[in-house]
């Protein structure tokens, strides 16, 4: 029996998971990009894998699921991408959010995520260099965060170790239905394929449209700045309460005490340090394909990292970068099979593609697979969008 030949477009963390994990199927695997591995989104991003900024529940669910498949991944690969399980913690900034905290809180650990509640006592006993006005926060034990390049990396390096092909430098033109299976125009010839898998990220549309599928997926801009090499500010991932409206776009009648400009990019607290001594500061959204950083972004986001961590006036910033993210219109992404037999997507994971990559990797090769997934599919299918 000849081995099912799958062709996967887009080589940043989940095209590279998808590919790695289908060619651990037994597929005879080729990933395609018209840059090179981890050229786009993947190089643009911070290295999250969290579920202190999830919806618990499913959403929560999936992201603790690829928490231990990078424990696994950490072993298996050749390529040390950094992966450590510092914990997170969720900063609030008054008693208001304490309270929905709270309720929060409850929901996370009813669904089986190991959190707690922090008074200002612990809180400051943890991170001295909080401000001191902040009543409190939540503290997540399993939490962690990579260098998604080198997850890329490894991955790639993994897909070749099984036998997989990497075809960069080398864009997609068009893709046909043939008899039973696909045939991809790219600019260095035709690649034929029994499946395709559509990991675009924010070009997942531009690939849909190839073969007649209208998918809703649009670009939304992330600033990061990276701070000069001093002291550890934090000694792990720091975000405040407020990420989660911005993240989801304020549901609820809550809103937080920040400026117009803040407000505007959707600017939230996230702080990640590095093992360079240097940290990473976010975060915004707005919709755009620009990938300038803009200077009144950069400033809200200094000026949100200034208000929870108040050392940070006295360092400076050494650079700063924006990313374009795949969003969906519910926020959640797509990893789903289509109409069309064999054409499959997965995209739309917004700022949790690295956090997600690994279940989405072992998800996408159960679907091609004919097997039983780990997780239910529905809230993740195209078709949701077709209804």
């Amino acid at each position: 029996m000849s081995r099912k030949k799958i062709a996967v477009i887009g080589a940043g963390v989940i095209g590279c998971s998808v590919a790695y994990y289908n060619a651990k199927e037994g597929a005879e695997v080729t990933l395609i990009d018209a840059g090179d591995i981890a050229d786009h989104t993947s190089s643009r991003c911070d290295g999250n894998v969290l579920v202190s900024d999830k919806e618990p529940g499913y959403d929560a669910g999936l992201t603790a699921r690829s928490q231990e498949l990078l424990d696994e991944l950490s072993r298996e690969l050749d390529y040390d991408f950094e992966w450590e399980r510092r914990g997170s913690m969720l900063v609030m900034e008054n008693e208001p959010e304490m309270e929905m905290g709270k309720e929060l809180c409850r929901r996370f650990t009813d669904t089986g995520i190991r959190c707690h509640m922090m008074d200002r006592k612990e809180l400051k006993e943890r991170e001295p260099y909080v401000a001191d006005d902040l009543p409190g926060g939540m503290w997540f034990d399993d939490d962690g965060c990579l260098y998604p390049m080198g997850l890329c990396y490894g991955l790639a390096d993994g897909l070749k170790r099984l036998g997989g092909t990497l075809s960069l430098h080398n864009a997609v033109a068009g893709i046909r239905c043939e008899n039973g299976g696909f045939v991809i125009r790219t600019q260095a010839g035709e690649i034929r394929a029994d499946v395709v898998v559509n990991c675009g990220g924010v070009r997942a549309p531009e690939l849909g449209r190839m073969v007649g599928l209208a998918i809703p997926i649009r670009a939304r801009q992330g600033q990061i700045l990276v701070s000069e090499q001093s002291f550890k500010v934090a000694r792990q991932k720091v975000m405040e309460f407020g990420y989660m409206m911005a993240k989801f776009q304020n549901r609820g009648e809550y809103k937080r005490p920040v400026t117009e400009d803040m407000e505007k990019y959707g600017v939230a607290l996230v702080y990640e340090p590095t093992g360079g001594d240097n940290f990473l500061l976010g975060s915004s959204r707005y919709f755009t394909e620009d990938l300038h950083a803009e200077i009144d972004v950069m400033r809200a986001i200094a000026q949100r990292g200034i208000r929870f961590f108040p050392v940070m006036e006295h360092i400076k910033v050494i650079r700063a970068y924006a990313g374009i993210r795949p969003f969906t219109p519910d926020h959640m992404p797509i990893v789903s099979d289509t109409e069309i037999p064999g054409y499959y997507i997965a995209a739309g994971h917004e700022g949790d593609g690295v956090g997600m990559s690994a279940i989405t990797g072992l998800l996408m090769s159960q679907l091609i697979a004919g097997k039983k997934t780990e997780f239910d599919m529905a809230p993740l299918s195209f078709r949701r969008f077709l209804q």
